[in-house]
């Protein structure tokens, strides 16, 4: 039951970063989209991987 609310709080953790970052990112347009493939980078990499995929975005574009 421990393990269970742990990945719970890492997955909420990760959708609250992730939107913070996309509310200051919407004045730049570097939005990253929210959905199942993102928000499970996040939690199983941290944030280290929000740094990638703004990465992968600049190079995308």
């Amino acid at each position: 039951m421990k393990k269970i609310m742990v990945l719970i709080r890492k997955i909420v953790m990760s959708f609250v970063i992730l939107y913070g970052y996309n509310l200051i990112a919407a004045n730049f347009n570097m939005v990253i989209p929210i959905n199942f493939v993102t928000i499970g980078c996040l939690t199983i990499l941290g944030v280290p991987s929000l740094l990638a995929l703004l990465l992968l975005k600049i190079i995308a574009l």
